[in-house]
């Protein structure tokens, strides 16, 4: 292999669960992306690494890293339609289209996150009850494949592979460009309102009356003992009707430094969640925000996830059904009671859609819990996944990278059965693989 166009390195899973050592290699050059492409049997693509689970590296492949591929190629303000580089940002994205009044409203939490990477992850926001995924947004993409090499992608042309790539977690090829619809979009500011509420149930009800008019409706929750297991806060952000000229959004270095050890335990989140609750009932119902806060809420909070140390953290996002929530949070209580699990985040939002592939998106509640990294915890995690065919649960395995094979057959079935034929008809070789979709025999 060619030393000038590889290096290695160690690399780490962004919830800190897995790390080793790849060979990676990073083109700026379309004719270099084909040449390095043809040094190695397996690859897999790579962009600011912020996917939670290891999804852009693999002992076995080489990491094909986008990062140079950062130019947006063409933008037609009259049709609303942006091509832009898998590499570029969203931040960058965001510098450019908010200047013209036009965005894509589906953006996952943070900014450094690449375009290619979010396709690949179908990745959604806070509004995906309102918007969906960023799926409803793309026109087209242009992929590099090893074996099929240039490949446009859309549903007028090789509409099977759009489909695949999309969500397909970077396992069809290297996503090079990708052409947005954009929408408008008048003001730089939100306004947010927020409700006290004392429960799941209570939490429920609310996201469901107000995403039909809200931008952004979601909620923050307590799960730091059963006592306090449900209450917290329910959040709707509207975008301001009055009209106000976009500021450049300010880039700032990822300051994401685990500390040696963790801050996060049972005392310090009842602590923490206690102060935040208060705080919100101290301060007014209703208050101004601008677009960094409400898009992208953890930027300029990286300390969150370094309060969990160098041994990270287990994301666990669930889509599950309105009829079957309450009963899902029963039982989730009764073996809270029982395991004393240290969750750190506790959200519900609303989200539609159809699930297809590998895509975690349908027309459920999307639950989100943050565990720190403790073999007790774990062991609650894996009674929770047993409970996901009793109640048709579809878990996101872009977020919680210790998913087994077991729960991810038994709960994408025949969709994951259809992905995988669908992609072996494509690449019978399956040149492109990660540490996820080989460990999950995708």
């Amino acid at each position: 292999m060619n030393k000038y166009l590889t290096e290695n390195k160690k690399i780490f899973s962004f919830d800190k669960s897995f790390s080793i050592n790849i060979t990676f290699s990073q083109p700026d050059k379309y004719k270099l992306l084909e040449k390095i492409s043809h040094t190695s049997d397996n690859l897999i693509n790579i962009g600011s690494n912020l996917s939670y689970s290891p999804l852009g590296f693999s002992r076995e492949s080489l990491s094909i890293n986008i990062k140079n591929f950062d130019r947006i190629l063409h933008f037609d303000k009259r049709e609303k339609t942006i091509t832009v580089e898998a590499g570029l940002t969203l931040i960058e994205f965001l510098n450019f289209t908010l200047k013209h009044n036009l965005w894509i409203p589906q953006l996952p939490g943070y900014p450094t996150i690449t375009i290619g990477g979010a396709v690949a992850a179908n990745a959604h926001g806070k509004s995906c009850g309102k918007h969906g995924t960023i799926r409803k947004s793309i026109k087209s993409i242009l992929l590099f494949h090893k074996t099929h090499g240039w490949l446009n992608l859309s549903e007028d042309k090789n509409k099977e592979i759009f489909d695949l790539t999309i969500g397909g977690i970077g396992l069809t090829g290297t996503i090079v460009s990708v052409t947005f619809e954009l929408m408008e979009i008048k003001s730089s500011k939100f306004i947010t309102k927020k409700k006290e509420v004392n429960s799941v149930e209570d939490s429920l009800k609310l996201i469901l009356d107000e995403s039909k008019d809200a931008s952004y409706t979601y909620t923050w929750n307590r799960a730091d003992n059963l006592s306090n297991f449900g209450k917290g806060i329910v959040y709707k952000n509207y975008l301001d009707q009055n009209l106000n000229n976009f500021e450049k959004l300010k880039e700032e270095k990822n300051q994401f430094k685990p500390f040696i050890f963790p801050m996060w335990n049972k005392f310090s989140i009842n602590i923490i969640n206690s102060l935040y609750l208060k705080l919100n009932k101290l301060t007014k119902s209703e208050k101004n925000e601008n677009f960094l806060n409400v898009i992208f809420p953890f930027y300029g909070k990286e300390n969150y996830f370094n309060f969990f140390g160098k041994k990270g953290f287990i994301e666990s996002q669930l889509l599950v059904s309105e009829e079957k929530l309450n009963s899902f949070i029963e039982e989730f209580k009764n073996l809270f009671e029982k395991f004393e699990p240290t969750i750190t985040l506790f959200s519900l939002k609303n989200m539609s859609g159809k699930q297809k592939f590998l895509r975690f998106e349908d027309n459920k509640i999307c639950l989100t819990f943050d565990y720190v990294n403790t073999k007790k915890n774990l062991l609650f995690m894996s009674k929770i996944d047993n409970l996901y065919n009793k109640y048709n649960i579809t878990p996101s395995i872009i977020k919680d990278s210790r998913i087994s094979k077991e729960i991810l057959r038994k709960s994408y079935n025949e969709e994951l059965t259809r992905f995988k034929d669908e992609l072996f008809k494509f690449d019978k070789k399956r040149i492109y693989q990660s540490e996820i979709s080989n460990r999950l025999e995708i």
